[in-house]
């Protein structure tokens, strides 16, 4: 009986093993192809992988072979990775073979746009590729012609297609004011000629202008509507747009400062943008909406944006400002509004540019209790309009460190080492648990006034494994990890974190861009801000600061490493990502990344 079992399986392995499998799959992506499906009953030791008829270390960089052969990782995959994989080995003298064709689809998309839009047109060079030049766009002329699209920097002109962020991964174009003419098939390729993206564009509509625009009074006239809404639809509405926009802006962000310390205030971000949207209309406010995800004809993100503000009061004290031009003149309806949803009266600027520097500054000293006393160097003369956002937190831990600290080694992705201060505490009450979903190890602190800090910890102090807890940090898997986070019991814990403070000013200018916002800078549709006439937005900035100490945390976050020892174990010392969360809004406060204390 032993026998005749033994005789089916190599049977079955035999037919498994020299059948060879088509696979399909997307450009830039990653996957790992196994020798065997049951790897239990074999060794690696003497398994060869073949890309093409040649050992696979001489023919293809992008792939190799791990788990001691069992599996072969090809990231990322490009046309280069198409072709034939086969793995041999030998068992009982019998060779054994597995093999892949495997071929890459090309990235394809359609999108459709109203005549007289702007419209963005995405092309993505793999983040494992050193950008050493900008790539080449085009588009089909027919009878498999195509013309090269004029992408040079030229200051004196606005151009009807312009490169949005030149020598950067993402190589996306912007087509101002897209009519019929302009619909087509467009392709982006790498200056080597390697096909990137391939789009084709409808612009629907015969008409070469725009769309007409709403009056103002319509527009304001729909904020009555929220109150026909129930208020428990409303809120949880703006809850998923604001984890949402939150999980869209760290992808933005770590794709800008790779290397760096992370650190923005999501929910500051979106109530300046909110605010804007009370004087926007047309394609605008269209643009606003999106970039803030929410949903069409959705029309309680004021009154719920207040009542937001109301809940985090006790600990978070948030506040944003228009400043213009005196030559301008706002409308009374945005004054009002403006007041009355943001509390927040717009302030002309001064006449000096030294007057303005010192009035924002002190604005921003005022608003962050002088957590962040200087925001500008300078505000510019041509100054037409400034966005500004400033955010104060203040939590204590719920449960207090020991009184006495040391100094360990915090250890950098490159190895190097950075003596820190420590909080510690051999037996700390939190919630810690391995979430699947974000292939992260994350533990939950309480905090006065309903918040919490969430710390994720990557499975290693690698570079790729950051990457990868990265990658999952969509809205869903977040709601996910605080569901598990919340019904699981707080457990003692041996806890170290650093004593760190962050001091952080992203590049809001490109942020601005990537959310699709480019017409704010390009002469944007804010006329119900200021009646007759587009306005020019002149600078955005955000600046985010954080402190964690022993008695808890100054508008920031901190995060946690695991050890086994006789209580679970978290150790702050290595590369992390944290969310500092309030649990009565149910929104993030502040996200950041700590690289280097």
């Amino acid at each position: 009986m032993r026998r005749h079992a033994l005789v089916c399986l190599f049977l079955q392995l035999t037919f498994e093993l020299c059948s060879c499998t088509n696979i399909q799959l997307p450009y830039g992506s990653t996957v790992k192809l196994p020798c065997f499906s049951s790897e239990s009953y074999f060794s690696g030791e003497n398994i060869i992988w073949k890309f093409n008829g040649q050992n696979l270390t001489q023919s293809l960089s992008s792939a190799r072979a791990v788990d001691n052969g069992l599996h072969i990782s090809i990231s990322p995959v490009t046309a280069a990775s198409e072709g034939e994989y086969v793995c041999l080995t030998q068992v009982n003298d019998i060779e054994l073979t597995r093999g892949f064709n495997l071929s890459v689809l090309s990235l394809h998309s359609t999108i459709t746009v109203t005549s007289g839009t702007n419209v963005h047109l995405p092309c993505h060079i793999p983040s494992s590729s050193v950008v050493s030049s900008n790539a080449l766009w085009f588009k089909d002329t027919g009878d498999s012609k195509r013309t090269q699209l004029n992408l040079e920097d030229d200051p004196t002109d606005e151009k009807k297609v312009d490169l949005l962020y030149p020598m950067d991964h993402d190589q996306s174009i912007i087509i101002r004011q897209a009519f019929t003419d302009d619909s087509g098939v467009y392709s982006c390729e790498s200056a080597e000629g390697e096909r990137l993206h391939t789009i084709n564009l409808i612009v629907e509509g015969t008409s070469d202008s725009a769309p007409p625009l709403l009056s103002c009074k319509d527009l304001n006239d729909v904020l009555d509507l929220c109150k026909e809404e129930e208020s428990r639809t409303a809120e949880p509405i703006l809850r998923e747009s604001m984890t949402e926009f939150s999980m869209r802006l760290y992808s933005h962000f770590k794709d800008e400062h790779p290397r760096n310390n992370l650190l923005f205030s999501p929910v500051s971000i979106n109530g300046i943008l909110s605010h804007l949207l009370l004087g926007a209309n047309g394609e605008t406010r269209k643009a606003l909406e999106r970039a803030m995800c929410l949903p069409h004809d959705f029309h309680c993100v004021h009154s719920q944006m207040r009542k937001q503000r109301e809940r985090m009061s006790f600990s978070l004290q948030m506040a944003s400002q228009i400043f213009y031009n005196s030559q301008m003149n706002l409308s009374d309806a945005f004054t009002n509004l403006s007041i009355q949803y943001y509390e927040a009266e717009p302030v002309k600027l001064l006449k000096t540019s030294e007057e303005n520097t010192k009035l924002i500054n002190d604005w921003v000293a005022n608003k962050t209790k002088n957590k962040i006393p200087k925001l500008l160097e300078q505000v510019s003369p041509s100054t037409q309009l400034m966005l500004l956002n400033a955010v104060s937190f203040s939590g204590e831990w719920k449960f207090q460190f020991n009184d006495k600290p040391k100094k360990r080694d915090f250890i950098k992705l490159n190895g190097d080492r950075v003596k820190v201060p420590l909080l510690y505490h051999s037996k700390y009450l939190a919630t810690m648990m391995y979430v699947v979903e974000m292939k992260a190890q994350v533990a939950k602190f309480s905090l006065t006034g309903d918040n919490s800090l969430y710390i994720l910890l990557p499975h290693s102090n690698t570079e790729a494994d950051l990457q990868q807890v990265e990658k999952r940090m969509t809205d869903g898997n977040v709601r996910q990890m605080m569901e598990h986070l919340r019904a699981a019991a707080p457990q003692n814990i041996e806890v170290t974190l650093p004593q760190i403070k962050l001091d952080v000013e992203p590049n809001m200018i490109t942020l601005i861009k990537k959310l699709g916002l480019s017409s704010l800078f390009e002469g944007a549709s804010l006329s119900c801000l200021q009646p007759g006439g587009d306005l020019v937005l002149d600078d955005i900035k955000h600046k985010a600061f954080l402190a964690l100490t022993k008695h808890g945390v100054e508008a920031g976050a901190v995060t946690t490493l695991s050890f086994s020892r006789s209580l679970p174990s978290f150790s702050a010392l290595r590369p992390f990502i944290m969310m500092l969360w309030n649990d009565e809004a149910n929104v993030p406060l502040f996200v950041g990344r700590v690289m280097e204390p």
